[in-house]
């Protein structure tokens, strides 16, 4: 059928066929993600805060769950909380860095093994990192004895485990290199500009969507990071928001589910900002790494 515009509309089963189904896919998609974020809501503010009293709906809203989380002594939130964005923020910042380094080493300059050097990397990258955790743990376990504020249950041994991860975002921020032309570096360097004084006061500037994108994905795994820190942060003092959380709900999982949303909507409140902050790169920043590389 013809529009005003002259444009021709599918009809019946044959708009069914080209269109319909993709609507269809996309509710079922949109209601399979937004079914466990509401039932986790309404957990939150559910005062009697049990598996058997939640529903998508509550029947009565109340901040109970929420005074309960604070004010426990024993469930030092305040104190998970900000262990977590500490940890989240600086080793965002530092791995982003040091990926930002390594991507600009391999995009820019020609050398012995630097394409054996780009397969290792993504082969690592393969490998989950808690398939060391053995070692992991013995070597920390000695460390400990001699330097005790990097052993065992201690936020700096464990920003040093999640520190070995540093280079997971090379092929990302390489493929942002590689897009930017060459001649700016040579300009710069015929004026006088050292490689670093390229790096940071010309090609930086120019990559900043993709370092917005890797410092986003690294901040949320960083936060929702729980294998590890399970195994490392025993004190309850040391322990990020994943561990806390986690002893909250396998405490009681039917008494503590208000109690555990609650924390849950606390904890995903910085990821929902920092995500809002930076949306505008986000876009672009993914596809131009992954189209470009």
């Amino acid at each position: 059928m013809a529009t005003k515009d002259g444009i021709e509309r599918p009809t019946g089963a044959r708009w069914w066929k080209e269109v319909g189904w993709r609507h269809a896919v996309g509710i079922v998609a949109v209601v399979f993600a937004v079914f466990p974020a509401l039932y986790i809501v309404s957990a939150a503010f559910n005062p009697l805060g049990t598996v058997a009293s939640t529903g998508l709906i509550p029947q009565h809203l109340s901040l109970e769950n929420f005074s309960k989380l604070l004010a426990n002594p024993n469930r030092p939130f305040g104190r998970w909380y900000v262990n977590t964005l500490g940890l989240a923020v600086g080793i965002a910042a530092l791995q982003v860095l040091f990926s930002a380094f390594a991507a600009y080493a391999f995009s820019r300059f020609r050398f012995a093994g630097r394409r054996g050097g780009l397969l290792a990397v993504l082969l690592i990258q393969m490998f989950p990192q808690f398939l060391a955790i053995i070692a992991l743990f013995a070597m920390f376990s000695r460390i400990g004895d001699v330097f005790p504020w990097i052993g065992l249950s201690t936020i700096p041994g464990y920003a040093l485990i999640l520190l070995g991860g540093s280079l997971g975002q090379v092929w990302l921020i390489k493929g942002f290199f590689d897009s930017v032309p060459r001649e700016l570096d040579e300009a710069a360097i015929i004026d006088g500009c050292s490689p670093s004084t390229v790096f940071f006061r010309i090609l930086l500037p120019l990559i900043v969507p993709i370092l917005a994108v890797t410092g986003l994905l690294t901040f949320v795994g960083v936060v929702n990071e729980f294998i590890i820190g399970n195994i490392f942060l025993t004190s309850g003092d040391s322990k990020t928001l994943a561990v806390g959380l986690f002893g909250i709900i396998d405490g009681d999982r039917s008494n503590n589910l208000g109690v555990f949303a609650a924390g849950a909507l606390l904890t995903a409140l910085p990821i929902v900002l920092l995500f809002q902050f930076l949306q505008r790169f986000i876009v672009g920043g993914l596809t131009s790494g992954a189209v470009k590389g």
